[in-house]
């Protein structure tokens, strides 16, 4: 991933350094456990540990001849171990430690995704409670629809991001396993005690199964819930984006000083974020089909997943850390524009209240197909002088019709037109959230 849109945190996992920081440790729990199994000296698996060292522009330089990035990292730990390195990576083969280490690596990358995800729950709660009195106007299909509070429209949002947390701590669990089984997974030449050893030390489980790789439905599963976290990203963006609208100016996303919207008209305050939020939600969900791809190998073994695995798991990760925290300093900084919402909500002369007075209608003894034709004709009435500019309220026109008039007592007709009445629930809908 291209550094504007990485965050040190997460790019120091998927570095160099890290990587074969894990393939040591798994090498050296390794020696430990076979040490104590007696199969090693014991003397040599602390010298493992005590003269242990690897030089990255080494180990690329043996690569070149090898064209196997183990055998280059095992030689260059042979170069400092010396004479007890023939111990190092007993009856184990080159997936026991790439597969293994790509476990760690993804677990090291899940954790940090799930306090991200922390913060976009904690920056959603904050703001669903500031605006759960706030009636605005529901939108179905992009039109008016009837009122809803602004404070349920993130509560949404809250929601999925609760489910994302909980899906991706499971998709982690899943992915977070070790192989240490030999060639075709048989154990044949290493006992599977070192297996149990080297998952204990890694803080991983034991894969119950491998061939001479870790399945990769768990890998497939753990894109997947990435794809779909990215996915709750960009569909509130896309909300943030249409609420940032010139049209709608409900919601803004911050602006901060001395920032420009656009290099020829100075007047603009763009959406960017939302729209970046947009585009790095793409970037994820492209690791999903090669992920999902990846799980069909031929026999025991091939190595068609790598180059998958080896650019997505870092693109994907990385892109996703990066647009959690944008997302979280985006709820943060919002701006929600109370008085814009009113008049959005106040612009179709009322027509929102169309339904309350359909069933109003039904309660004083009208057929429900009468009843919706009555309200609709009324409506449309509204919408034509709409249309032509002219000031019309809903209420006013409903009132004067002599069906309306008779089946429908005045208190009920006026109750009919409360805004409050749409969120009267909204508390109880939050707490559901909350509670689930």
């Amino acid at each position: 991933m291209i550094p504007r849109y990485s965050r040190p945190e997460m790019t120091a996992i998927w570095t160099a350094e890290n990587r074969f920081l894990i393939w040591f440790e798994i090498e050296a729990h390794a020696c430990d456990a076979l040490a104590k199994l007696g199969v090693i000296p014991a003397s040599a698996a602390k010298n493992v540990w005590k003269k242990g060292k690897w030089d990255i522009a080494r180990i690329d330089e043996i690569e070149k001849t090898t064209r196997h990035d183990v055998l280059a990292f095992l030689t260059n730990l042979a170069e400092h171990v010396g004479a007890d390195a023939r111990f190092v990576h007993q009856g184990m083969t080159s997936s026991d430690v790439l597969d293994t280490a790509l476990a760690v690596q993804l677990k090291q990358a899940g954790e940090l995704l799930l306090a991200d995800m922390d913060k976009v729950l904690k920056a959603l709660k904050k703001r669903v409670e500031q605006n759960l009195d706030v009636v605005t106007i529901g939108r179905s299909h992009g039109i008016h629809a009837e009122p809803t509070s602004f404070g349920l429209k993130l509560a949404t949002h809250y929601a999925a991001f609760a489910r994302g947390r909980e899906r991706l701590r499971a998709a982690i669990k899943d992915v977070a396993t070790c192989a240490i089984s030999g060639p075709v997974g048989t154990f044949a030449t290493v006992d599977p005690r070192v297996e149990a050893h080297v998952a204990k030390k890694l803080g991983l489980s034991v894969e119950p199964v491998s061939t001479q790789i870790i399945p990769r439905d768990r890998h497939a599963m753990f894109f997947a819930t990435l794809g779909v976290v990215a996915s709750s990203i960009e569909n509130f963006a896309i909300e943030m984006r249409h609420l940032q609208r010139s049209e709608v100016r409900e919601a803004e996303e911050p602006f901060a000083k001395g920032q420009k919207g656009s290099s020829a008209m100075p007047h603009k305050r763009n959406p960017v974020l939302a729209e970046n939020l947009t585009g790095l939600a793409r970037i994820v969900r492209a690791a999903v089909t090669p992920a999902l791809e990846n799980v069909a190998l031929w026999h025991e073994r091939d190595i068609s997943h790598s180059s998958v695995e080896r650019v997505f798991g870092p693109d994907a990760t990385i892109a996703l850390d990066f647009a959690l925290t944008r997302m979280a300093g985006l709820i943060d900084g919002m701006t929600v524009y109370r008085e814009r919402i009113a008049e959005n909500l106040a612009s179709l002369g009322g027509l929102h209240f169309s339904q309350r007075v359909l069933l109003a209608l039904t309660q004083g003894g009208v057929s429900r197909e009468d009843a919706y034709k009555i309200v609709q004709t009324n409506a449309m009435d509204v919408w034509k002088d709409l249309q032509k500019g002219k000031k019309v309220s809903f209420k006013e026109k409903l009132k004067a019709d002599p069906v309306i008039a008779k089946r429908v007592p005045a208190k009920v007709f006026n109750a009919c037109f409360d805004e409050k009445f749409y969120i009267r629930h909204a508390r109880k809908i939050w707490k559901r959230v909350l509670e689930s």
